[in-house]
């Protein structure tokens, strides 16, 4: 159930959104190649994948063993236990209701559940956002001995919602499991419904999706989950006892039936438009920081292209779903193990396949070959000043051009020139910045240009590094 913080990188130009739809032969052999090679090295049994392209899902193909004595190809239409991937569908149901004015997300948690520490003080957007201070009842890699034995909301309420706070709410970021046990007893309380019913007739129905309670998604006709310890033998997990996932991740479905859902929310159906949007918004701290993570759903930029993305870890088993709004693409991975890191691994290299190179690395692919002819040109004093701006033809008098020459040119030929950073506007002009790598020492460039492939250069500026 654990969620891995975002690793934002925000680049200059964001990429145009990818029109065809249709896989290549050549990307499914990539792909194919790809997901029996990451099986192959970890030691996962199995994969379930989808993608989404152009807006629509292209694929879905299931890959390896997904249970004991299994005789027949995989079935990409078994449901996997996705776990924390649910997250997003309680937060749903909760911006349903507030559709309807049942509640607010700025209500407070006791105004509809009694007993909870602080309630009084937590809204209902800090349980969604893991803001809530409330103490997370499973963070442990592990069924842990309770685990053992069925469990409800209230008995979770009652040993983990119910000890102190974590921290102040608001104040920290801080993944809870237990918040969306909360959120998810608000949901039946207020529609008068199982969660799971509240979703069927919302949700799951009107998309075309199978979804199950993943306490019954065991035994014939559904993947096993699967355990390994260290690098030992891989062997077949014990499931949880029933009750332990709820509301923070109680569902099992394919991943074809999870794109679908993707793709609604790349389309902004189903849902009011101004609900994706509120999940998808970062939530800030009281001291005004980002959390890069929504209401049910992290969120950031990848090399400049937007993704809404969640993993999921449920008790053998892993998921990892991300979705790029602008590329109208989307990725799902479900493995039937709880180690190794496969599922990312594979995320990953659907990804890289499946999506066009960001159309910034164009303009920085220039910007790189201009940056390394100037370089060479101060070293040997003959700057074209057609490269330049007025400003930056004023700053390269005889006098710095002297200086660049005397000081650069015996240090001769770089190692490489690299860009290092990001690339970012300031002051109309477009910011770059280069390490210069030689054998025993490294030098620092730091550009300002014109936009455009053929952008003037506005500052070039050489000084040593580490």
């Amino acid at each position: 159930m654990r969620y891995p913080t975002l690793l934002a990188a925000i680049a200059f130009i964001a990429p145009a959104p990818l029109l065809a739809q249709a896989l290549t032969p050549a990307e499914t052999q990539k792909i194919d190649a790809l997901v029996q090679k990451t099986l192959a090295d970890t030691g996962v049994p199995s994969a379930s994948i989808a993608v989404v392209r152009g807006g629509k899902v292209v694929l879905a193909k299931a890959y390896g063993k997904q249970f004991e004595g299994q005789t027949g190809p995989a079935d990409p239409k078994l449901p996997y236990q996705i776990a924390s991937v649910s997250k997003q569908f309680t937060a749903a149901a909760i911006l349903l209701l507030a559709d309807e004015g049942k509640l607010s997300l700025d209500d407070t948690v006791s105004k509809y559940i009694p007993g909870i520490t602080d309630g009084d003080r937590i809204t209902i957007r800090q349980l969604l956002s893991h803001t809530s201070g409330l103490r997370d009842y499973w963070p442990q890699d592990y069924s842990f001995r309770a685990m053992a034995t069925p469990t409800s909301p209230q008995g979770i309420v009652d040993r983990w919602a119910k000890a102190p706070l974590d921290f102040q709410p608001g104040a920290q970021w801080q993944y809870s499991n237990t918040g969306y046990v909360v959120a998810g007893m608000i949901v039946e309380k207020l529609s008068g419904q199982p969660l799971l019913d509240f979703l069927q007739a919302r949700v799951f129905r009107p998309l075309g999706m199978r979804a199950v309670d993943q306490d019954k998604a065991v035994g014939p006709g559904f993947p096993q989950g699967y355990l390994r310890h260290a690098l030992g033998p891989v062997r077949v997990e014990t499931p949880a006892a029933p009750g332990w996932l709820y509301a923070a991740g109680e569902l099992a479905m394919s991943p074809e039936d999870l794109a679908k859902w993707d793709v609604a929310r790349i389309n902004r159906s189903l849902l009011p438009p101004q609900d994706w949007a509120e999940q998808e918004n970062p939530v800030k701290l009281t001291d005004g920081s980002n959390t890069n993570y929504g209401l049910g759903v992290g969120v950031g930029n990848d090399n400049g292209r937007r993704m809404v993305e969640h993993s999921g870890e449920a008790v053998g088993f892993l998921t990892e779903n991300i979705v790029y709004p602008d590329d109208k693409a989307a990725v799902v991975v479900a493995v039937n193990a709880w180690f190794a890191d496969a599922h990312d691994r594979i995320a990953k290299g659907l990804s890289d396949i499946v999506l066009p190179a960001p159309r910034a690395n164009v303009e920085d692919a220039a910007a790189l070959d201009r940056t390394k002819r100037i370089y060479l040109q101060l070293q040997t004093g003959q700057l074209d000043r057609a490269l330049l701006t007025e400003d930056a033809a004023y700053y390269f008098t005889p006098a710095t051009m002297a200086d660049y020459r005397t000081s650069l040119s015996p240090l001769g030929a770089p190692t490489k020139i690299e860009q290092v950073g990001k690339t970012r506007l300031r002051g109309g002009f477009v910011n770059r910045s280069y390490r210069v790598t030689y054998p025993n020492r490294s030098l620092r460039i730091s550009t300002y240009a014109e936009p455009g492939t053929n952008g003037r250069i506005e500052q070039f500026l050489v000084s040593p590094a580490q």
